[in-house]
């Protein structure tokens, strides 16, 4: 396949990068500032684009099997702003729909996973004030897909409620909107194991026109 990655150098682009080469895909990874980084730190070719911008989507999108936005909602080192997931999305939408692209997949967040019928994680007292903005984005965004992306081939894909650099196993369970957790009650995967789960879906699709979620 030929996958366009944007976000192709965050925590979650970078290990998707990876795991697309090391089965043998054809990557072009998407970023605002491609001159911010040596060739030596990312293995594939960066070209400009905007995840908001739907002609910059079409342009870059144009030709691939396969399109994954792994953008970021939270500030950043270089100063960039913080892109909007709403306008990411419906960028996405239309630019793929412009270049003739049907397969999206989106990197989503857990927030809007349920821990009871009707009540999502982010509905928790306890969930941290700080991430209150991001999940009603990404909320946001997940609606977006469900009602505004007809005739597109997506898929939203949720990491547990934990996600951090470690080992990549090609183990995880999954999930559709209920939040997954271990036995100990704890909602975790690592970064590499959500990568192999994009891949995963890419190659095998199971969860077309639908939300799912990846934990242990």
């Amino acid at each position: 396949m030929k996958l366009v990655v944007f976000g192709a150098t965050g925590n979650v682009g970078q290990r998707v990068v990876s795991e697309a080469l090391s089965r043998g895909h054809e990557v072009v990874g998407v970023v605002r500032d491609p001159e911010a980084f040596q060739s030596s730190d990312i293995p594939v070719r960066l070209v400009k684009g905007d995840a908001t911008n739907a002609d910059d989507v079409a342009r870059v999108a144009r030709g691939a099997d396969a399109v994954v936005s792994a953008i970021s909602p939270r500030p950043n080192a270089r100063g960039l702003p913080v892109p909007s997931l709403a306008a990411n999305s419906r960028a996405l939408i239309k630019g793929l729909r412009d270049a003739k692209v049907k397969r999206a997949l989106y990197v989503g967040g857990a927030s809007s996973l349920e821990v009871a019928p009707g009540k999502a994680l982010a509905d928790m007292p306890d969930f941290p004030e700080a991430y209150r903005e991001e999940a009603r984005e990404g909320r946001e965004a997940l609606g977006i897909w469900r009602n505004e992306a007809s005739g597109l081939d997506w898929t939203y894909l949720s990491p547990a409620a934990e996600i951090a650099p470690g080992a990549r196993t090609g183990k995880y369970r999954t999930t559709d909107d209920k939040l997954l957790t271990d036995s100990d009650g704890r909602s975790f995967i690592t970064f590499e194991d959500y990568a192999a789960a994009v891949l995963d879906e890419l190659e095998h699709p199971k969860h077309v026109a639908k939300r799912f979620g990846v934990a242990y």
